[in-house]
């Protein structure tokens, strides 16, 4: 994976040219925005669906793996990053398993979902984080739960905080209807309200009960169904990567792709991606950020790469203790970033050597697995046909 490592231009370039040793780690990869990235994904089924979309379509030797349809069922597994389809009971995945897809930066779930729900990048959507700094809130945001880092909620309007039109408005008014099948208690949620502007939500309670909507809502051509898988995710994060529990979620999400696979009638084509990958870490390879000089410094972002709002010698200071590399947030999050999500990055960022979780005050230090850096292991996401 040398060949797509993040040296030179994606070194900080503010960063003191003294610091010799920001030498950049050889297993963190750029993602891609232009070619094969999940926003490439998004904007071939926008195009195929209505003729256009704001983003790049997928490469033409990925694009051409993907019939034609009049109708696009795509399942997001949470999670399954393509470093799980080595899992033993993942087998169903390995053999729908198309192409490898990259998941933007921050590898996380709100920012991946974002650019699903805009076709956009995070540079353009503004989902910057699961931690993510609100300039009108004067707060870091948990864009999952919307709520701060002491875990008091955080009134917004919702319905707008993505950019107008996102993908399911663009759909609905070229005659595309977009529904998005998710379990039913995320009905009304925040982030619900967030992503799902425009389109139709249908709620579920176990996973029968998904396969059946989906396969039921696909039956009329001229539709777009999102589907979303999420118990790999929670799986890996609360029980771990070699854990029975994680065996059991791996399993269910094959089933669940099977069964889409055999009942999905003919004009509906079936896709299966995720939203980023999970890495083990053991409690000694997590870093607690609790020095005094950091007590006061405003810290966002995920766990593997830790956003920053300081000089540049305080952040050099942050990347020695936890043996990280500084990064130019803007160069991660895609090409040209808008005004409103510079507004929303860090100055710096400290990307967590690939054997560590950076945990400054506030962030979750219980989980097994962690996710948002730039390994391959959390980058690299499948595109899987059925």
């Amino acid at each position: 994976m040398a060949t797509r490592g993040i040296c030179g231009a994606l070194v900080i370039g503010r960063i003191m040219s003294s610091m010799a040793h920001l030498a950049c780690d050889p297993m963190n990869v750029s993602p891609s925005y232009e070619s094969k990235g999940l926003v490439n994904l998004m904007a071939e089924i926008e195009t195929r669906l209505i003729g256009t979309a704001p983003s790049p379509s997928l490469i033409s030797d990925i694009a051409s793996l993907i019939p034609d349809a009049a109708s696009y069922v795509l399942v997001l597994f949470d999670g399954l990053g393509q470093a799980q389809l080595e899992h033993r009971g993942a087998a169903t995945f390995r053999n729908s398993g198309a192409a490898v897809l990259d998941a933007g930066f921050p590898t996380s779930t709100s920012v991946s979902l974002a650019t699903v729900a805009t076709g956009l990048t995070p540079a353009h959507h503004g989902v910057v984080a699961h931690l993510t700094w609100m300039p009108e809130h004067q707060k870091v945001v948990n864009t999952l739960k919307w709520v701060d880092l002491a875990g008091q909620s955080v009134a917004h309007d919702y319905e707008n905080f993505l950019p107008d039109p996102n993908l399911w408005e663009r759909l609905r008014t070229a005659g595309i209807e977009p529904i998005t099948v998710q379990p039913g208690d995320f009905s009304g949620t925040s982030l619900s309200r967030v992503l799902y502007r425009g389109a139709r939500f249908e709620g579920i309670w176990d996973y029968p009960d998904l396969i059946d909507a989906t396969v039921q809502l696909a039956a009329e051509p001229g539709r777009l169904i999102f589907t979303y898988v999420p118990n790999v995710d929670v799986a890996g994060h609360v029980y771990g990567l070699e854990s029975t529990e994680f065996d059991e979620a791996i399993g269910l999400a094959a089933n669940v792709w099977d069964a889409l696979r055999n009942r999905l009638p003919p004009h509906a084509t079936l896709l299966g991606t995720a939203d980023h990958g999970l890495i083990n870490f053991s409690e000694e390879q997590k870093q607690l950020v609790r020095e005094p000089q950091f007590d006061d410094l405003r810290m966002g972002g995920d766990t593997r790469g830790v956003q920053l709002w300081c000089d540049d010698a305080t952040a050099e200071s942050l990347r020695a203790i936890t043996g990280g590399t500084l990064v130019d947030p803007a160069t991660l999050v895609g090409p040209d970033p808008t005004p409103f999500t510079m507004e929303r990055l860090g100055s710096h960022i400290v990307l967590a050597a690939q054997d560590r979780v950076i945990l400054p005050r506030g962030f979750d230090k219980r989980l097994k697995a962690y996710h948002g850096g730039l390994d391959p292991r959390e980058v690299e996401i499948p595109l899987m046909i059925g």
